[in-house]
C-alpha cells in the first residue's frame, strides 16, 4: 500500500488507537484526535508518530477549522476514521432524552459534522476514502440499548446515501460493523442509565450482567480489526458496509432471515395498498 495520512477520531483507545498504530506500522503518517490533554499526553506517550490533535467532536462549529488546519500543517489527508463515538445502556422507558441527546451528538452529529468537513476536500481531489465506524448495532438491536442502536442504524442510512453521493468523484464511503471486540466499549467508556422500574428487571438484569462479564473477554482482536481496515481502504471496489467479527455475521444473517419471512409472511397486505 502506498503511503497515505489518515485522520482517526478518537484516536486514544479502543478501535481508533489500534488502527492508528496499525497504520503508522505500515508506513503512513497519522493524524488523531483526542478530547483531553491527558489523553493528548497519553496518546503521544504510546505513540510518539501520531499527530494528536486536541477537540470534541460535539464542538461542530469549530471542526472545519481543525480539517483545515491538519491539512495545512501536515498535507492532504487520504482516509477519514470516523470512528469517536460511545455506547449507551439503559432500558429506553428508564432512560433520559438528555441521554439521547448525547448519545446523537456524539455518535451521529458528530460523525456527521467531520465528514461534512471532508468531503469538499475529497471532492475537489476526486480521491479519498472514509470509514464511517457503525456497528453491528446498526443492523441489528437488541433489548437495553436503544439509544445506541439508534444512533448507529442512523450512521449506516447516512453512510449509504453519503456513499451514493461521492461515487461520481471517486470518494470511497464504508460502514464499518464490527461485532465484539476486546474495547473499553462495554467497560470504562460506556454510559449506564440507573435501573428504577422492576417490571424490567426479568429481561434486562441478565443482559446488564452478562455485558459487564463478558467486557475484555469478547472474540474480536481489535489488532485484527486494524489489519481489516488496512485491507479495506487499499480496495479500489470497497463494500457498502463490512460486517467485522463472526458473530456480528451469524446476528446479521439471522436478521436478514426473519426479515425475509416477514415480508413474504405480510406481503399480500403490503401489496394491498396500491391503487
Amino acid at each position: 500500500m502506498s503511503a497515505k495520512t489518515f485522520f482517526i477520531t478518537g484516536a486514544n483507545s479502543g478501535f481508533g488507537f489500534a488502527i492508528a498504530q496499525a497504520a503508522l506500522q505500515a508506513g503512513h503518517d497519522v493524524i488523531g484526535t483526542v478530547r483531553t490533554e491527558v489523553a493528548r499526553t497519553s496518546l503521544r506517550d504510546r505513540l510518539p508518530e501520531v499527530k494528536a490533535v486536541l477537540y470534541d467532536v460535539t464542538e461542530f462549529d469549530l471542526i472545519p477549522d481543525i480539517v483545515a488546519g491538519a491539512e495545512k500543517e501536515h498535507g492532504p489527508i487520504d482516509v477519514l476514521i470516523n470512528n469517536a463515538g460511545y455506547g449507551h445502556e439503559g432500558i429506553l422507558e428508564e432512560s433520559s432524552l438528555k441521554e439521547m441527546r448525547r448519545q446523537f451528538d456524539v455518535n451521529v452529529f458528530g460523525a456527521v459534522a467531520v465528514a461534512k468537513a471532508f468531503l469538499p476536500r475529497f471532492r475537489e481531489r476526486r480521491s479519498g476514502f472514509i470509514v464511517n465506524v457503525t456497528s453491528m448495532g446498526g443492523m441489528i438491536t437488541m433489548p437495553g440499548i436503544a439509544y445506541y442502536c439508534g444512533s448507529k442504524f442512523a450512521m449506516q442510512g447516512i453512510s449509504e446515501v453519503m456513499r451514493a453521493e461521492m461515487a461520481p468523484f471517486g470518494v470511497h464511503v464504508t460502514a464499518l460493523c464490527p461485532g465484539s471486540f476486546r474495547t473499553d466499549w462495554a467497560g470504562r467508556s460506556m454510559i449506564r442509565t440507573e435501573r428504577s422500574i422492576p417490571d424490567y428487571d426479568a429481561l434486562f438484569d441478565p443482559i446488564r450482567a452478562a455485558r459487564r462479564e463478558k467486557s475484555g473477554k469478547q472474540l474480536g482482536d481489535p489488532a485484527k480489526l486494524a489489519a481489516a481496515v488496512l485491507t479495506l481502504v487499499e480496495s479500489d471496489d470497497p463494500p457498502p458496509q463490512l460486517l467485522l467479527g463472526s458473530d456480528a455475521l451469524k446476528l446479521v444473517r439471522d436478521r436478514i432471515g426473519r426479515m425475509t419471512k416477514e415480508i413474504a409472511d405480510w406481503e399480500v397486505l403490503t401489496r394491498s395498498t396500491d391503487g
